[in-house]
């Protein structure tokens, strides 16, 4: 009985190592494709349910057609890291740049921002897509 339990704890050690292999992915700056962060960096949040979560007034005029489904978030939030020299240097909420090129990647602030999928972070440190590249490896 014991050996059978020994083979079977070898067969599951097997399955949770080839469990483990998904396939990683770490951001580039598209200007410099210096690393800006990595898989583990990412902070999730719920979607929001999109425009309706916002003020009437940033609410933009074809709202009617977005009530079936909130958009894709455009940014990433992620936690601070060194890199990010306005947070270092103790602002609570600032433009974040590259560290290798100085392009702008995104922004910070430890109050909190709200995505454009409407669901709010606190304290928030987002990258948008639109100026980072998302590599698999």
């Amino acid at each position: 009985m014991s050996t059978q339990m020994a083979s079977t704890m070898e067969g599951s050690n097997h399955t949770d190592v080839g469990s483990e292999e998904k396939p990683q992915m770490i951001f580039r700056c598209k200007k410099c494709r210096r690393i800006v962060a990595s898989q583990e960096h990412i902070v999730p949040h719920e979607r929001g349910e999109g425009e309706k979560c916002f003020k009437w007034k940033k609410r933009s005029s074809n709202s009617k057609d977005m009530v079936n489904e909130p958009p894709e978030c455009s940014s990433i939030f992620v936690e601070p890291m060194k890199w990010m020299q306005a947070v270092e240097e103790g602002n609570t909420e600032q433009k974040l740049q590259c560290i290798g090129c100085n392009a702008r990647l995104g922004s910070f602030n430890w109050a909190g921002m709200q995505c454009n999928c409407g669901a709010w972070v606190n304290p928030a440190f987002q990258l948008h897509k639109s100026r980072i590249d998302e590599c698999r490896f």
